[in-house]
């Protein structure tokens, strides 16, 4: 049984140069806050897998791209998946966390997600389009995101890679959520600075998709992101179900919000770590 004060061990790559983002900001203000309610110690993601036996639960926060060190974050998953570790976000998610599988999964359900496919014979399933996106399964932070021709679409299409059209979004907009519950949404209205947040005020609409996505993930605890971009056509579009490792950008929400996530944050690990609910 965990302590009254859970012992808590939080993954993050302080020194990742992420574009347009400072990752060791964010983590050295949630670990400030969480400490309130937990002992915590912080490491890289090549260190968990030592380390995770002596914690009550591993907390994954901004780990980067798992690409840099694969092999280690697979062994990672093996061993705690053997030993029944608590990790934070719970190795089940369908997002993300499992590559960009379910960009497939959801075109062909019908999902309103950016349309994708991964074999030249079914690129006919995509819109008409000047340019296509080709992107890595395991890709993240647009590494290895190339911008080509259908020509050269159909030529990488071999299923290794995952190919979209390029869509001409007004702007990308992100939903945050802990367990189900939303807590706030930024958008990017410069498209060439994906970067640069400002809050934004979801319509009922607006969170009706983003939580459809969330509870088609069916991770009870956690933080999820929801990425989607404004089509042409006004609709809503999924670009990504982060679920891993989802930057916050808890820098560009006012006092109040950050609180109230810390607050969710909190709860929510508690009654992860304690299986209360």
């Amino acid at each position: 049984m965990p302590a009254q004060r859970p012992r808590i061990i939080y993954v993050s790559d302080l020194a990742y140069p992420a574009r347009g983002r400072r990752y060791c900001d964010e983590d050295i203000h949630l670990t400030s806050r969480l400490r309130e309610d937990f002992d915590l110690a912080l490491c890289h993601p090549r260190d968990a897998a030592a380390l995770m036996g002596a914690f009550d639960a591993v907390v994954v926060r901004n780990s980067g791209p798992v690409l840099g060190y694969l092999d280690v974050h697979d062994d990672f998953r093996r061993r705690a998946l053997a030993a029944g570790t608590r990790v934070y976000n719970p190795l089940t998610g369908r997002g993300d966390m499992a590559g960009k599988q379910y960009l497939l999964e959801l075109t062909a359900a019908g999902f309103p997600v950016v349309p994708t496919v991964d074999r030249a014979e079914d690129l006919p399933v995509l819109p008409d389009a000047e340019r296509y996106v080709v992107k890595p399964r395991l890709g993240a932070d647009s590494i290895g995101l190339r911008i080509v021709s259908r020509e050269e679409a159909a030529e990488a299409a071999d299923g290794t890679v995952l190919v979209q059209p390029h869509v001409d979004f007004a702007y990308e907009v992100s939903f945050y959520f802990v367990d189900d519950a939303f807590q706030y949404a930024l958008y990017a209205p410069h498209t060439d600075r994906r970067w640069q947040l400002e809050p934004y005020e979801p319509t009922a609409a607006d969170l009706e998709f983003a939580r459809r996505f969330v509870d088609w993930n069916t991770i009870r605890h956690g933080i999820q992101r929801v990425d989607a971009c404004r089509a042409p056509d006004g609709s809503l579009l999924l670009v990504e179900l982060e679920d891993l490792n989802p930057y916050l950008s808890l820098d560009a929400v006012d006092d109040t919000r950050r609180d109230a996530f810390v607050a969710a944050m909190k709860a929510s690990l508690r009654r992860f770590v304690t299986g209360s609910g």
